[in-house]
């Protein structure tokens, strides 16, 4: 969700101007970047809750103590509600005090992985001081709704109020899910097109094979991804797998259209969040918003419109890849490695679309609505998604290769898929290793996952 406030920028005369803005993503290939953003829960050490905004532990206390390594404030009615830096760095809030990194655009993911590693090292010295952790998982394990604390953050007022009246799932969604995304770059709308297709027809063998959420309230929930179902069940305005990104003659306009008729959340003006929850953004443009009759979007407001749609793969002036659970540290550089395998090398992005191309509409929807239960056995006609993702991965190995960013070692960057090959292999989800540890040697309490599986 985004970091900071958005500038309004020239008035929105033509809907031209909402393509033109998709259009300035195209980039040559030689400047295609990766970015990563990972979300974890923070934790009290003393009794494992989640921690409020204020107090000696609180969530300003943790932004206020990275401040020593170069972070700098973004306030919001005085309050500290994210933190950006020199780098092109941010860290933002979700709204359960979810702790996210949204890295810098990088060349490599040996770059992003030095990226993850020193925040890390930062999060981990300021949490020891204030007695706090975090884990990475894609759903709180054991608090309920009504236990976590909401962050003070105008946006998250205005959705609170709203997400009841469209789902059942949508405040979970909002205060207990946490992911892992990179957001990669297009070179032109034919491009866009092509890895938008086969980053949603693939995206459930990503949420198998990084399936990390299994409970739920202290219990096991009967699925691998409880996050992944939360998503199938928050409103459908604004999420799911965009069926039409498959017809003949997709590209930005018809995304465009897509993003006009998804309601409006807010607008920001002068400092505040007005409330425009359910209101149409084509009656904005036409200077008829009831929250602010007689003035016309800017497109300032339109970049802000652009974070409040939920799909699994998200169009910006780049790509963003949601489907994941977020997970361990030596988790978080697998996923942008995979991407970037497929959809950064020609072979392997027309291999992925030869291993798609055929996938009926009531094919993929299946997938993406037994994925979050079935994980690597769920099927997909005479094969499992295990046997799919070790062929997707064999794709990104072989993309990777071919693109040869090397490190100091030597190594490229297919080395970052070696925890999948090992999942895929096995054909144990991470959430089926967390089972048969709470099976087993945990004696059917979640508590020690805040232990071993804690940065």
């Amino acid at each position: 969700m985004s970091a900071t406030p958005p500038s309004l920028g020239p008035p929105i005369t033509d809907k031209r101007q909402l393509v033109e803005y998709l259009e300035r993503g195209s980039k040559p290939p030689e400047q295609w970047r990766v970015g990563t953003e990972h979300e974890k829960f923070v934790f009290r050490k003393s009794d494992l809750r989640r921690i409020p905004y204020d107090g000696p532990d609180g969530i300003a206390a943790l932004l206020k103590g990275m401040t020593r390594f170069g972070w700098k404030p973004v306030l919001e009615a005085g309050n500290a509600i994210a933190l950006t830096n020199d780098s092109g760095c941010a860290i933002t809030l979700e709204p359960g005090g979810q702790f996210e990194l949204s890295g810098a655009t990088l060349e490599t993911v040996h770059q992003t992985c030095e990226e993850v590693h020193e925040h890390l090292r930062q999060v981990r010295e300021v949490c020891g001081e204030l007695g706090l952790g975090m884990l990475g998982l894609g759903f709180d394990p054991k608090w309920r709704r009504d236990e976590v604390p909401w962050m003070p953050k105008g946006r998250y007022r205005i959705m609170r109020a709203y997400m009841p009246k469209k789902d059942r799932s949508g405040l979970d969604m909002m205060l207990r899910t946490a992911t892992v995304q990179p957001n990669l770059d297009y070179g032109s709308e034919r491009d866009m097109v092509r890895k938008f297709r086969v980053g949603l027809a693939l995206q459930p063998v990503a949420v198998a094979l990084f399936a990390n959420s299994p409970f739920v309230e202290g219990r096991l929930s009967g699925y691998q991804s409880y996050r992944s179902f939360v998503w199938t069940e928050t409103d459908p305005d604004r999420c799911g797998t965009l069926p039409f990104v498959f017809e003949e003659g997709f590209g930005f306009e018809r995304y465009v259209d897509y993003l006009l008729d998804v309601p409006m959340y807010f607008v920001y003006r002068e400092g505040r969040y007005i409330d425009a929850s359910g209101q149409s953004f084509r009656d904005f443009l036409e200077g008829r918003l009831p929250a602010l009759p007689g003035e016309v979007a800017r497109l300032g407001d339109w970049t802000d419109h652009l974070t409040t749609a939920f799909p699994e793969v998200r169009l910006k002036t780049y790509l963003e890849m949601r489907g994941a659970d977020g997970g361990p540290w030596r988790r978080l550089c697998a996923l942008p490695a995979l991407w970037v395998g497929i959809l950064y090398d020609g072979a392997a992005l027309d291999a992925a679309l030869d291993l798609v191309a055929d996938w009926t509409v009531e094919e993929r929807e299946a997938m993406r609505r037994e994925v979050p239960r079935f994980g690597l056995k769920t099927r997909h006609r005479s094969r499992t998604l295990r046997e799919i993702a070790l062929e997707m991965l064999e794709i990104a190995r072989a993309g990777l290769s071919r693109r040869g960013r090397r490190d100091k070692a030597g190594e490229d960057e297919a080395q970052f898929l070696d925890p999948l090959f090992a999942i895929a292999e096995s054909g144990m989800s991470p959430a089926e290793q967390l089972i048969e540890k709470y099976r087993t040697r945990w004696g059917r309490v979640v508590d020690p996952v805040f232990s071993e599986y804690a940065y």
